[in-house]
């Protein structure tokens, strides 16, 4: 009877621990699956965390230029893969819009090598966005993050954002929370996902450009003294090209001392460090500073969330054979070509 009682208890357990992991992991949108390609292209996960496991091992810092690249597609148009695009007829790339100037140029060939790769595994099944969502996973699983699952199936979008489109909806350096909160609530992301997410640059690396105005001419108030003047020589004035890691104490480790840094006044953006001056999300920064599974469990939903934001599927995009240009680009191209006596591969 007692041994009875032990294996209803176990499996009662086992239950309640299946029932929370399930209420934290939100939900998917309609088009998108946990197995999207488990019959199509089985080891497109395999391969692409293999790829970029090498790649991190001679350059590290580029983990961080792959989880930004996602932040950044997802919250224009949503994550179709657009911020790949180069510009062309169809529209202006958001590339060359300036919010998007400091993304890494390596990152974006890292996605098309890894689409190179994918597709000659399994043919032209998986979507540049798709590669992108996965390569952020991995470049926070391979710098010592939390490992999760990543919803797939998006297509490729054919459009291009209006100008200015990424002032509009990605958060600045110099944003405040109030700034933050409004531009994540109309993604339908709330301020737990907002301090989440920030927790990203717990890996990177931040140009003085984008952080001098807490400098010159005179010095914010919320940065430790300590650290602003060591931030002054490496950005002696506020034209310095020079850049600094976001996180200090462990740079190229994705774990919770961002936050540590944030209540240490360590912050390096104004958008990082209002979270600990605001009250609103203050009490979120210090539990993610005392509680490193917290944040990761936070962290996931928050990525899983913004994952899904304005996703293509179905017949409404593409999967694109180059992730810089639309295949009706690359069509245009090659007819151009022939009718001017040149020859060359499809890009």
């Amino acid at each position: 009877m007692a041994s009875k009682l032990v294996l209803v208890s176990c499996l009662l357990v086992a239950f309640w621990f299946c029932a929370i992991e399930a209420q934290t992991k939100p939900p998917i949108v309609n088009g998108l699956s946990w197995t999207f390609y488990k019959s199509s292209c089985p080891k497109v996960e395999s391969i692409i965390q293999k790829e970029l496991k090498k790649l991190f091992k001679k350059d590290v810092e580029q983990a961080a230029g792959l989880l930004r690249l996602h932040f950044h597609d997802c919250f224009v148009l949503g994550c179709d893969g657009s911020v790949l695009l180069n510009g062309s007829a169809g529209g202006p790339s958001e590339q060359s819009e300036l919010p998007n100037l400091s993304l890494r140029k390596q990152a974006f060939k890292i996605v098309n090598d890894l689409r190179a790769l994918v597709h000659k595994e399994c043919g032209p099944v998986v979507s540049c966005s798709d590669i992108v969502a996965i390569a952020a996973r991995d470049s926070v699983v391979l710098t010592g993050g939390p490992k999760y699952d990543v919803p797939l199936g998006r297509r490729d979008g054919v459009k291009f954002a209006e100008v200015n489109a990424t002032f509009e909806h990605l958060v600045g350096p110099t944003a405040n929370v109030t700034t933050i909160l409004a531009k994540l609530a109309r993604k339908g992301l709330d301020t737990t996902d907002a301090v989440s997410l920030s927790g990203g640059h717990t890996i990177g690396i931040g140009h003085c450009t984008s952080f001098t105005e807490r400098l010159y001419p005179s010095q914010d108030p919320t940065l430790d003294k300590t650290f602003a003047n060591n931030l002054k020589r490496t950005c002696p004035n506020v034209n310095t090209e020079n850049s600094t890691f976001l996180d200090l104490r462990t740079p190229n480790e994705f774990d919770n001392r961002y936050y540590v840094d944030l209540m240490n006044r360590q912050g390096l953006f104004t958008s990082d460090q209002d979270l600990y001056t605001d009250k609103r999300t203050r009490q979120i920064v210090i539990d993610f500073a005392v509680n490193q599974t917290l944040f990761y469990e936070k962290f996931i939903i928050g990525m899983i969330k913004m994952g899904q934001l304005e996703v293509v599927t179905g017949n409404q995009g593409e999967i694109r054979n180059d992730c810089s240009f639309r295949n009706s680009d690359n069509y245009l191209v090659s007819v151009t070509d022939e009718e001017s006596g040149s020859s060359s591969e499809l890009r």
